[in-house]
Formats: structure tokens, sequence, C-alpha cells
């Protein structure tokens, strides 16, 4: 069974690179023997903090998108993100099996990562330390298809595998968080990114409508928010038309456009503390 060679080789190969640069490439590696699969990127979550890019393997265009525009405020929105804020159990997840009912009709999707041009996205979760949370993330392009239920079974075995070496690599990922960010700009940046989405439309929207507005975003329908919020459905529609009348907006694109700018605001205005 040359497959399973290859895994085990390429396995032993990750081991001995645990707690040095080359793990995740060398893991990258290992998965590929199994699966194939175009990228694969790493990131690491704490709360609302912006994630860490802690592997990729993208081309410098391919980065702008996948990294860089994503760390700017679109990650408030990725199904990843929320699901390891809101403590998701370890293990091998579909992106589609996280994202809100309405996530691939949701303005997000349409605007930011369509842009991607994936056809899938699989992601191994892994707790750490502190509230940490670390995914793998494995990811098919253009018109390949994706992960077959044999393919999603193959992973889910050597999943616990993986998620040993990930929690004992990346034991002490939590003090990176604060090593990576020693610029008081940055730290106040991040903060405000947090506060705008929290407080998106705080001047006109009464905070219902805002909570409202927030999952609309996500990509949640009526009757996911109705369920989250523990309302009528009805109730949510008249939020809905209470916050676009509000807002003076007709679609969720305006509102997307209006998160963005808000976003884009914050940025242009932070002010930070002179250092005496």
């Amino acid at each position: 069974m040359s497959g399973d060679r290859d895994w085990h080789q390429e396995l032993a190969k990750a081991v001995r690179a645990l707690r040095t640069p080359d793990f995740p490439q060398a893991l990258v590696a290992a998965l590929g023997t199994l699966v194939s699969f175009d990228f694969s990127v790493m990131f690491a979550y704490r709360g609302d903090e912006r994630p860490l890019d802690l592997f990729d393997n993208f081309g410098e265009t391919r980065r702008e998108i996948f990294v860089s525009i994503y760390q700017e405020g679109p990650y408030l929105l990725d199904p990843f993100f929320q699901a390891s804020r809101d403590s998701c159990a370890p293990g091998l997840y579909r992106i589609r099996e996280l994202a809100p009912d309405r996530f691939y009709q949701s303005e997000y999707f349409r605007s930011y990562y369509v842009r991607t041009g994936l056809s899938e996205e699989i992601g191994f979760f892994i707790a750490l330390p502190e509230e940490v949370r670390a995914v793998i993330s494995l990811m098919r392009a253009g018109k390949r298809q994706t992960f077959s239920e044999k393919e999603m079974a193959r992973l889910r075995l050597v999943e616990p595998v993986v998620r040993a070496a990930a929690e004992y690599h990346w034991e002490n990922l939590s003090a990176r968080f604060s090593a990576e960010r020693p610029d008081p700009e940055q730290e106040i940046l991040e903060r405000h990114i947090d506060a705008t989405f929290r407080n998106f439309g705080r001047s006109l929207l009464s905070p219902r409508e805002r909570e409202v507005a927030g999952l609309i975003l996500r990509g949640h329908s009526s009757d996911s928010i109705s369920k989250i919020l523990g309302i009528a459905a009805g109730t949510v529609k008249v939020h809905r038309k209470n916050t676009y009348s509000k807002l003076g907006i007709a679609s969720q694109s305006e509102l997307f456009s209006i998160f963005l700018g808000s976003l884009s605001q914050m940025r242009s205005t932070v002010v930070v503390p002179s250092r005496k």
C-alpha cells in the first residue's frame, strides 16, 4: 500500500520537525499523501483578535486575498473564525457545515469569498491553551470537485494524530498574540475593528437591530436569526426592514458596503496616544 507508506514516511518527517519552523510545511506534505488539494493555510484565533497567519502556501497574488485582505476585517464574517470564537469542538469540518444557512447567498460570500476562487475549504480545528484555536485549512480551487466522503473519512482517521502533533507544536502559541503585536497602534486598531462590528450602526439602530444586522452580514436567514435570538421570524423581518430604512438602503449588498465603509473610516480615524 504505497499510499500508507508515503503517509507514514511524510508523517515521520513532520514529527521530526515538531517545534521547528518546518513543521507546518511537513504536515501539509503528509496530508497531501492522503488527499489532493491546491492550497493550505493555517490561522490562529483568539477571541476577536486579528488572526495570526501561521503558514500558507499561496503565491503573492493569492496571499493578498487570502491573508492580507482577510486580516483587515473580512475575517469577522468568516465561518471558521466564528466557530473558533464560539469554541467549536476540535475535529475536521467542511466550511459549509459551520456556515450560516444563507452563507452562499451572503454579500460576504459574493463580494469577498468568491474572489478566492475556491470550490471547497475544509479545516482541522485544534484547541490550544488560553482559549486559542488553530485551524489547518485544506482548499480546492477552480472547478475541482469537493472532497468526497471517502476522502473525508481518510482524513478523519488521521485527525487524532494531526491534532496531537499540532497541540504539541503550538502549545505556547498564546504568547505569540502578544509578542507579534508590540505596536500600540495595531492593538488599538484591532480593538476598534471589533468595536466597529459590535457597534455597527449604533447611532441609528437599536441594540436588537444591530444584532440582526450582524447576523445578516454573516449570512443567516430570517428563520435562522429567529432561532438564534429567540424571536419570531416575522419580528426579524420587521427589524430587517427598520434597519434598512434607518440606514437608507434597500439590499444586503448595500449593508455590506456600509459595514466595509465603517471599517475603512475607523482605520483612517484611529488616534494612537503618543509614548512619552
